[in-house]
């Protein structure tokens, strides 16, 4: 099975920056898309953002300009710089990469916690 391992997670001010990391034991080029996803308490999971196999990149309208998503191939690694931090990115931040159909495969993180908070 694929493993994804995310990292990079704690507690920040509000304005600070993190920067998350995933690390894949597959190659990441071999998926259609690998992205982030995060999930608040009482919310549903929603995408953050994502890179497919192309290179086009996608965002959610509440991070663009402020996140950057990114990969490194031969790291098996993805990467999520996060900037101007606000208290409503708190959230559990999950590596996702799939196959497009997703029933072809589609795999999860265990998840790291984000906390901006004063």
């Amino acid at each position: 099975q694929v493993q994804l391992v995310e990292s990079g997670g704690g507690l920040v001010q509000p304005g600070g920056s993190l920067r998350l990391s995933c690390v894949a034991s597959d190659r990441i080029f071999g998926f259609d898309t690998v992205g982030w996803y995060r999930q608040a308490t009482g919310k549903q999971r929603d995408l953050v953002a994502r890179i497919s196999s192309d290179g086009s990149t996608n965002y959610a309208d509440s991070v663009k300009g402020r996140f950057t998503i990114s990969r490194d191939n031969a790291k098996n690694t993805l990467y999520l710089q996060m900037n101007s931090l606000k208290p409503e990115d708190t959230a559990v931040y999950y590596c996702n990469a799939a196959h497009f159909p997703k029933e072809e495969g589609d795999y999860w993180g265990q998840g790291t916690q984000v906390t901006v908070s004063s």
